[in-house]
């Protein structure tokens, strides 16, 4: 099943049938995926009709997509962005997981910054991966504390 979200950003899943094909292939192509080669030739073929088509991948691209049918195989939901995409607020939103709504009162608060097309907020990808890295950091850093406050009350014993 695939979604299609805005010509920037795409959502795929795929049927469970398919998970092991996708960890079949992942594991595959993985081989020929090496530090030392820029590209690789891949050949497709058409079962039916036997039409082949040779192309030069890049190995980063071939490693992408590695990636991918590894997560897709795990039954994991891939999304492709563009670095340079501009989210609706309800991309975004449904990236991090939160509602619109809520993702809407991050933007008013001055959390993220964000442009205004007409009436539409648009939220930049990197402004969405700034804010995620440094709520991570800010969680990461409160967890220590509380772990730091247990420790001197005596409750890691």
């Amino acid at each position: 099943m695939t979604t299609v979200l805005s010509g920037s950003v795409e959502t795929v899943s795929l049927p469970e049938e398919d998970a092991h094909l996708a960890r079949d292939t992942s594991l595959a192509l993985a081989g020929f995926v090496r530090d030392d080669e820029r590209r690789l030739m891949l050949r497709l073929e058409d079962r039916e009709s036997g039409q082949a088509v040779e192309v030069t991948v890049p190995t980063a691209a071939l490693r992408l997509l590695v990636k991918a049918l590894a997560s897709l195989s795990e039954g994991h939901s891939v999304t492709l962005l563009a670095l340079d995409a501009d989210l609706s607020t309800q991309q975004a939103a449904d990236l991090l997981g939160v509602s619109r709504p809520y993702f809407v009162k991050l933007l008013e608060e001055g959390r993220l910054p964000f442009r205004k097309v007409g009436a539409q907020r648009r939220v930049r990808l990197e402004a969405l991966r700034r804010y995620v890295a440094s709520y991570q950091q800010e969680a990461s850093a409160a967890l220590g504390e509380m772990s730091a406050d247990a420790q001197r009350a005596g409750l890691y014993e």
